[in-house]
C-alpha cells in the first residue's frame, strides 16, 4: 500500500517574482544533497486525520510557522518510489532562517548501536519558481507549474472583474 502525505506550499510575490519556500530534509544521507533534494513541507497523514489538517500540522512541526488559510488545492502527485503527496498552496512569508523543525532519532553511523537526534528539516529558504524548479524534487515540480496556473487564473479573474 503507497504511503500518503500532505503538505501546504507557501508562496508570496515579490518585486513581481512569484516565489515559494521550499524545505531542506535534515540528516546525515540528506546533508550533502542540493538539487533535486529540497521539498514542499509535508508529511505521512495519521490514522483518521484528514489530508488538510495532516499538512497544516506538518507544516508547523516542520517550520515552526502557524500556516494561515485560506488554502489552494493542488491536487496530488505520486512519486517514484510510489509515495502519494496531496499538496496545498497559500500566501504568506516569513524569515526562513527562523525556522524551528521537530527532530527525528536515529543510528548513526550506521550498526554503531549509537543514535543521535536530527532536526527533520534543516533550513527552508525562498526560491523564485525558476530556481525551485531546479531544487524540488523532480515528482513535485507538478505541484510548481500547478501553483503557477492557479496565479494566472486569479490573477485572470481579478483582471476581468474591473
Amino acid at each position: 500500500m503507497a504511503r500518503i502525505s500532505a503538505g501546504l506550499l507557501m508562496y508570496r510575490e515579490r518585486e513581481g517574482q512569484l516565489e515559494v519556500l521550499l524545505v531542506h530534509p535534515g540528516g546525515p544521507y540528506w546533508q550533502h544533497k542540493g538539487e533535486g533534494a529540497w521539498t514542499v513541507p509535508k508529511g505521512e497523514i495519521e490514522p483518521g486525520e484528514d489530508e488538510l489538517t495532516a499538512a497544516i500540522r506538518e507544516f508547523e512541526e516542520e517550520t515552526g510557522i502557524r500556516p494561515h488559510s485560506p488554502f489552494h488545492s493542488l491536487g496530488q502527485i505520486r512519486q517514484k518510489a510510489g509515495k502519494i503527496i496531496h499538496a496545498w498552496a497559500f500566501e504568506g512569508t516569513c524569515d526562513p532562517d527562523s525556522i524551528r523543525s521537530n527532530q527525528f532519532t536515529m543510528q548513526w553511523p550506521p550498526n554503531s548501536g549509537q543514535f543521535i537526534s536530527f532536526p527533520e528539516v534543516d533550513r527552508a529558504s525562498f526560491f523564485t519558481i525558476d530556481d525551485a524548479q531546479r531544487k524540488i524534487h523532480p515528482a513535485q515540480a507538478a505541484l510548481l507549474d500547478r501553483l503557477v496556473e492557479l496565479r494566472s487564473r486569479a490573477r485572470a479573474a481579478g483582471e476581468s472583474r474591473h
